[in-house]
């Protein structure tokens, strides 16, 4: 029993480290680094599961900035004006409707609000960062960051799809997705399968609603009177840097390309990160009432941005 015990690690050490290989070599497809890790999760006792989860916070921002190397400025400028008007309202009404559902469902202590504002901000980064200013429990955390993820998940698989049978623009994706799905990997995962000009709104929207955190953070902080430090999405910042060195740069374009790849190789490594984090005990420590909470209010903020996006109320 021990031997077999010792097998079953050494396995799982061995497919973990060959598919995250495979993930970051490109030869993997971000849904399918999506499913290789949560196939994974489901199917192995994760061997490095708080390493994991730290390389893919760390992944992703890396990430995110390789991306801005080959976003032009001016575009990334006129996405990022022209969004914050939908992210300031989207947000103000996604936690009002996330506290009173929250309420109506009797999700117990910090739980629903972290999986408001994650839900309303960008997911498990907003939950990261609120969620010491509530002085949540490690058990809040999982089951918050744990609902997030799994309607994360979702998003990334039917989000395109969707797209298609709806016959969304490139622009009009690229919003919706920034809007309605939680966290930044699943959007840019998305918006890059629908198309480069998706790619570029859904990115920048995203990134301006993450922006959003200080502000929450430090309400937050004020009516709880709590201590905690506040912590600044910096790599926002070096995104837009990322974008004036691709714009106004052009001697450096070889160098810009391949950094631009490379982040959409680290997006893809972080997506099969992300989904070995999913398991059967995620799945029993969220419980009924906070993963209802979460879908519920996932469902209107994604169909009411679409229906207005799709009416024409939003648009660039």
């Amino acid at each position: 029993m021990v031997l077999f015990g010792r097998c079953m690690a050494l396995t799982a050490k061995l497919i973990f480290f060959a598919a995250l290989a495979l993930s970051f070599s490109g030869w993997l497809s971000p849904p399918l680094a999506l499913t290789a890790g949560i196939l994974f999760g489901f199917s192995f006792a994760h061997p490095y599961a708080s390493q994991s989860r730290a390389a893919a916070r760390f992944l992703l921002q890396a990430s995110v900035v390789g991306l801005g190397f080959g976003m032009n400025l001016h575009e990334v400028l006129k996405a990022g004006r022209s969004g914050f008007l939908y992210t300031a309202i989207s947000i103000s009404f996604a936690i009002l409707l996330g506290l009173a559902l929250g309420k109506l469902l009797s999700v117990r202590g910090n739980a629903s609000f972290l999986i408001t504002t994650g839900t309303a901000i960008c997911g498990g980064s907003a939950i990261a960062a609120i969620g010491p200013i509530l002085q949540a429990d490690e058990q809040e955390m999982a089951v918050s960051l744990g609902a997030v993820f799994i309607l994360n998940s979702v998003a990334l698989l039917i989000f395109p799809p969707i797209g298609n049978a709806l016959h969304l623009s490139q622009t009009q994706f690229g919003l919706w997705a920034a809007l309605a799905i939680h966290d930044t990997s699943s959007v840019v995962g998305a918006a890059s399968r629908y198309g480069a000009q998706a790619l570029v709104i859904g990115t920048t929207v995203k990134l301006a609603r993450a922006l959003w955190i200080v502000p929450l953070a430090l309400a937050t902080a004020a009516v709880k009177r709590s201590k905690s430090r506040v912590q600044l999405p910096w790599f926002i910042l070096f995104f837009c840097l990322a974008a004036v060195a691709n714009t106004y740069l052009p001697n450096l374009s070889s160098a810009t390309h391949a950094l631009s790849n490379l982040g959409h190789l680290g997006l893809t490594a972080t997506l099969f990160l992300i989904g070995t984090g999913l398991s059967r005990s995620t799945l029993r420590e969220v419980g009924w009432r906070p993963l209802l909470q979460a879908v519920l209010l996932w469902i209107v903020v994604g169909c009411g941005s679409l229906y207005l996006i799709r009416s024409g109320v939003i648009s660039f």
